[in-house]
């Protein structure tokens, strides 16, 4: 262990002093765009959105990048990666003054977003400067660089009205420069590093830097840092527009009151770190929430009129809070976020002292994420209520959530801490000193305690029966909720035949919510069923796609549904594409390796069904009044043979019975694993399987390129060719994807996995190939139908390769054991390498899903920014480039993990017919 005392104290002082003034260089650049934003937007006539996009790009990118920075910081010392991080961010920042177009600018902001992961660089650097009682001082003293927004904010405007805002870009840049010059040679390396170059031990590799962020503890820190800093930036941005909306001041008098709540919430950041350092880091929160909880209430009151009826008659009177009241509270919430932001990074060196830069890096950038998507939801949610307080409203929710958070898993802690003592204590007192009654537990017969797919003979007797069993009940719940997944995209085109009169860019985010949502939502399924039971989990999921089911059939029914309802419905929709993650988690276990593949294929494909089911299905049932009286009124929608009925609320309603029949099924004749429980503490060991992230990029190549041109193809089709009805084939292309993965498994298992996802990114790329190749000659005849049949052979080839990816999972864990636990007997390897496999097949559909929501983005901002969807589907192509290279260095080649084995099965498999 480092001997703080030996550290020199002059040097400490200088990489403190000087790491504190490169941060706040860094977030003065970070920020720049709030000034040079303005005046850039008023020469490319840019839009609110376009406007937000370019400000909110650098705060995206730099809290994306903390976690490699940090990590980085951990493997090569902080001192090299501080000077590389200005270094960069100087270059883009400079490169800013050549953009002449909206994109070259958007392209130097991602640039620019450098500046502020140097935020993770310095905590990982700073904090081994100081032993564990001074490091929240540190910190806070360090962290008090957020001041350089306010810099930013001072100066910039001076700049930029004596000589243009190309002088504020190449000044911030040669600011950087010479700060990282003057870093590189006042400090020095920290001492955990430099003894590391003195006795030539090696760093971790990132993947082991990575190992913490399994533990449920580092996420709750990051919700923490959400609030106290996210939120933080997301009001600074926020109030000089709402300063202005609410008390109609001029913006020289708003930008002061923002300030007088920036500075301060800055500077006393390191006021934190001595709070936390002297009572503990976790009283300063709990002071730090408590007040918020109350300051963000009084903040989100909004403007009221009373009338009370008294014996003398009625009174009335007026609630609003004055300027001078609400800055006062301001200021309140400003100081306790200060302190909060110190606490929380008190914990992280105490807790993970060897993983400063990876957890640092995590916390900091789910921080920084707040700063860029609160303000969007601040901005969402004046629209939908009409409220300017409603961003407070939001606050005090998060607020609420995270202190309840933290003071559960507290109390936890104390009372696992106690529990033994506890559980010794008779049900009564007068129990005490007589015998311990002796307690049977029933057997149950859904819950498999013997299982052991991987014998022949248990197999062939009682073990498949049972797996098919299974299998053919998840089919149904799976197809069941993708239905319910992808129904928006069928309602929303209807809700302005039946009155409801939305925007189009409001159509849109209904249309693109549940993509979010689900693909968020598989996240957290991805764990489940090792937790709950495959079973329950089922079950239960599958009932839960009954609440947006009923929503939908009762909001679509009435014009005058707030829009903010059925953007929740949209959401809640997301349960469908979430149960996704966990059907296959859940059916993975079941089988042995050698019909692992061809099972999941059957899963995933026939459950993908569900997104032709609802583009095929749902057209017709809202045709007919299907449900009597008990379904409700049909409206009255024109069309060309004149007026007709349409039960738009048949489109939920017509799933609920089946939902029902199927929970019941499922939980009637399922069956839960009882060697398949795990925490998600031993599945979270996964973030640092190499394979889980190769994984995840193959994967998206094949699921999320078969959701999202789902999801994209009708709009884009409809686009390029105007004259042709496209929307009654647009079933056509899931239905060919899903029938390929559900009949194309067997191949994966006779192949391998790898071999055939090589050919499909082939395919894919031939595929993406010929679909620009006939958009280039669109005005020819007969190019739509070369258009759509190269989709059909894109979705063909997903389909195969979604099948296939799902079938190398389980081989490479099975691999990868025998190098892990190489003195772990066969069994414990296999169980091992099934929980993993299982976590890891959730976890690359979760980050795949997010493909229903990019493509089509990818398209909108293709021909928004170039006239054509070309650019898209060239980014899309050379994607499947890469994910083809990736397969063969890592899977296929001579010497690839599965080369051998894939080969070795092929080479039995002859020899078996050779015998014959």
């Amino acid at each position: 262990m480092l001997a703080f005392q030996e550290v020199d104290s002059k040097q400490q002082r200088n990489a403190l002093a000087a790491s504190t003034i490169a941060f706040t260089v860094c977030f003065a650049a970070w920020t720049i765009f709030a000034i040079i934003g303005i005046k850039i937007r008023q020469e490319l006539g840019l839009t609110e959105t376009e406007f937000g996009l370019l400000v909110g790009t650098p705060i995206l990118t730099g809290s994306l990048i903390r976690v490699v920075l940090g990590i980085w910081s951990d493997i090569y010392g902080g001192r090299l990666v501080f000077v590389t991080t200005m270094l960069a961010a100087a270059l883009a920042t400079f490169l800013l003054t050549f953009a002449q177009t909206y994109p070259q600018m958007l392209l130097a902001a991602l640039g620019v977003g450098i500046a502020g992961g140097s935020f993770a660089v310095g905590v990982a650097y700073v904090s081994r400067w100081y032993p564990p009682g001074k490091q929240g001082t540190a910190l806070g003293i360090f962290g008090a660089g957020n001041v350089g927004s306010a810099v930013t904010k001072l100066l910039a405007p001076l700049v930029l009205v004596a000589w243009g805002w190309h002088a504020v870009a190449e000044i911030w840049a040669a600011a950087l420069v010479i700060t990282a010059l003057l870093f590189w040679f006042i400090t020095k390396d920290d001492p955990v590093h430099a003894e590391r170059r003195r006795t030539g031990q090696k760093a971790k590799s990132a993947w082991l830097e990575l190992e913490p962020l399994k533990n449920i503890q580092v996420w709750r820190f990051a919700l923490y840092y959400f609030f106290v800093f996210g939120a933080f930036v997301a009001l600074s941005l926020w109030l000089p527009e709402y300063l202005i909306g609410v008390y109609g001041l001029d913006i020289r008098t708003a930008g002061i009151i923002a300030a007088f709540f920036s500075v301060p919430a800055s500077l006393l950041r390191a006021y934190g770190g001595r709070l936390s350092d002297i009572y503990g880091a976790r009283r300063v929160l709990y002071w730090t929430f408590l007040v918020s909880i109350v300051a963000t209430f009084i903040l989100a009151y909004p403007p009221a009129d009373y009338v009370v009826r008294t014996l003398h008659g009625p009174v009335s009177f007026h609630i609003e809070m004055g300027l001078v009241s609400f800055t006062t509270v301001l200021f309140i919430l400003g100081f306790f976020m200060a302190l909060g932001k110190a606490a929380v990074y008190k914990h992280i060196p105490v807790y993970y002292p060897e993983h400063v830069g990876a957890v640092g890096g995590l916390v900091g950038m789910i921080g920084g994420l707040g700063g860029f998507v609160l303000p969007i939801l601040f901005g969402l949610l004046l629209d939908l209520t009409g409220l300017w307080t409603s961003c407070f409203m939001a606050l005090f929710l998060l607020v609420a959530v995270a202190l309840v958070w933290m003071h559960v898993s507290i109390r936890q802690m104390e009372r696992g801490a106690a529990q033994k003592t506890l559980d010794a204590l008779p049900p009564f007192p007068e129990m005490q000193g007589m015998p311990t009654p002796a307690i049977e537990p029933r057997a149950s017969e859904a819950v498999l305690t013997d299982w052991r797919p991987e014998d022949a003979t248990f197999w062939a007797q009682k073990g498949s029966r049972i797996a098919r069993r299974n299998l053919w009940l998840s089919i149904p719940a799976l197809l069941l909720s993708f239905a319910v997944w992808q129904v928006w995209s069928v309602v929303v085109a209807k809700l302005p035949l039946v009155g409801f009169t939305f925007t189009t860019d409001q159509l849109f985010w209904l249309a693109a919510l549940p993509g979010i949502s689900g693909a968020t939502f598989r996240i957290f399924y991805s764990f489940m069923v090792p937790i709950f039971g495959g079973r329950l989990w089922t079950t239960l999921t599958t009932w839960s796609l009954i609440i947006p089911a009923l929503g939908i059939g009762f909001a679509v029914q009435n014009p005058q549904t707030p829009y903010v309802v059925l953007l929740l419905l949209a959401l809640l929709c997301g349960f469908g594409g979430g149960n996704f993650a966990s059907s296959m988690a859940n059916i993975s276990f079941f089988f042995p390796k050698s019909e692992k593949g061809n099972a999941l294929a059957l899963n995933a494909g026939l459950g993908n069904l569900g997104v032709s089911v609802v583009q095929f299905v749902v057209p017709l049932v809202i045709t007919a009044g299907i449900f009597g009286w008990l379904g409700g009124d049909p409206a009255m929608t024109k069309t060309v043979a004149g007026d007709a009925p349409l039960w738009l609320q048949n489109a939920g309603f017509f799933f609920v019975p089946f939902i029902a029949v199927s929970a019941f099924a499922c939980w009637f004749g399922m069956n839960d694993i009882a060697s398949a429980k795990a925490s998600f503490a031993e599945q979270a060991v996964i973030f640092r399987r190499r394979h889980n992230w190769i994984m995840c990029w193959l994967y998206t190549g094949t699921f999320g390129s078969f959701i999202g041109y789902s999801a994209g193809f009708p709009l884009l089709a409809k686009t390029l060719f105007p004259d042709v009805n496209a929307l009654q084939f647009a079933f056509l292309g899931p239905l060919v994807g899903a029938i390929s993965r559900s009949g194309t498994g067997w191949l994966a298992d006779r192949y391998g996995g790898a071999r055939v996802t090589f050919w499909v990114f082939v395919l894919m790329m031939a595929g993406a190939g010929s679909v620009l190749w006939f958009i280039a000659a669109k005005d020819q005849p007969g190019a739509f139908w070369g258009f759509f049949i190269s989709f059909l052979v894109l979705f063909f080839a997903t389909g195969v390769g979604n099948a296939s990816t799902f079938q190398m999972i389980p081989a490479i864990m099975g691999k990868e054991m025998v190098r892990l636990l190489p003195d772990a007997s066969a069994e414990t390897r296999r169980l091992q390498a099934e929980k993993e496999a299982a976590a890891i097949t959730g976890f690359t559909s979760a980050i795949a899903a997010f493909g229903a929501f990019f493509i089509p983005m990818g398209y909108g901002l293709s021909i928004s920014f170039t006239g054509g969807a070309e650019a898209a589907l060239w980014a899309f192509l050379i994607f499947y480039v890469s994910c083809l290279a990736l397969t063969w260095v890592a899977y296929t080649r001579k010497g690839g993990l599965l080369h051998d084995i894939e080969r070795g099965r092929r080479r039995a498999a002859g020899n078996a017919a050779a015998a014959e």
